[in-house]
């Protein structure tokens, strides 16, 4: 039996892009608008989020956006980020603040994924340690270092994991290595509808899935490894009954439903 409640999918940002970035050797020339979305995941033993978006400074501080977005250095350019996509603000629409998130469950560690930990201090956190080592490496640009290395960063309380595990009953992270060397998915049991499974960036558009097209940056070049990831989900989705919920689909985001409504 699932300890699932209600699951809330936040919009925390925009980004408009090459959508090559998305889909490798597919799309060059065209610009695409993506969401970029975290979610709420209610249980009966406690909330846990998965992702936590941009680091809202970087984006509006000027000095601090000069630095990590420069042009030259980072061409795909700054995300567009509200003061009310921020988490607090999110978190604050449903009467909760930061301290009532008990976990954090990252995908991975981009920029725009795990830059709003500065959010969230205090939370207990769980990454692959793969993906730790890789963003510490630098293994590509769209890891910003102080993301997951700055004061507010209190590493005694992440939980670094290898194998698949369960979180709590109803929630499964799978591990979907090949967009970055330690990526992973989430497997969410609702009360009443269907089983979800949010890919995270192991497929940023609907396209990845039904095409099984790599995304546009993998790890090391690992196409092979990412297609063997998204083949991984469709084949779960599909013993499972899930659904597979594409992480920067704007057509597929505008399906799901928004504050105060939620799924379960």
């Amino acid at each position: 039996m699932t300890d699932v409640l209600k699951l809330w999918p936040l919009l925390t940002a925009t980004h408009r892009y090459d959508k090559s970035i998305s889909t490798r050797n597919r799309g060059h020339g065209t610009l695409i608008e993506a969401p970029i979305l975290a979610f709420l995941i209610e249980t009966r033993q406690g909330r846990i989020l998965f992702d936590v978006g941009c680091d809202y400074a970087k984006i509006n501080d000027p000095a601090l956006k000069a630095r990590w977005f420069d042009p030259l250095e980072f061409p795909m350019g700054p995300p567009d980020m509200r003061d009310d996509q921020r988490l607090p603000a999110h978190l604050a629409r449903n009467g909760l603040t930061p301290a009532d998130i008990d976990l954090v469950f990252l995908s991975h560690l981009h920029f725009d994924h795990a830059g709003g930990l500065c959010e969230l201090c205090g939370c207990d956190v769980h990454v692959h340690e793969a993906e730790l080592a890789a963003a510490l490496d630098e293994a590509d640009d769209a890891y910003f270092a102080d993301d997951f290395t700055g004061p507010f960063v209190d590493q005694n309380r992440w939980s670094l994991q290898r194998e698949e595990y369960q979180l709590v009953p109803g929630v499964q992270a799978i591990n979907t290595p090949g967009h970055t060397a330690g990526h992973m998915s989430l497997l969410i049991e609702l009360p009443h509808g269907k089983p979800v499974i949010l890919t995270g960036d192991a497929a940023d558009l609907e396209e990845n899935l039904t095409d099984e097209i790599a995304p546009g940056l993998c790890w090391q070049d690992r196409e092979d490894m990412a297609l063997d990831s998204i083949r991984k989900l469709k084949g779960l989705a599909a013993d499972s009954g899930a659904e597979l919920w594409p992480n920067h689909d704007m057509a597929f985001w505008r399906t799901l439903k928004r504050f105060p409504e939620y799924h379960a």
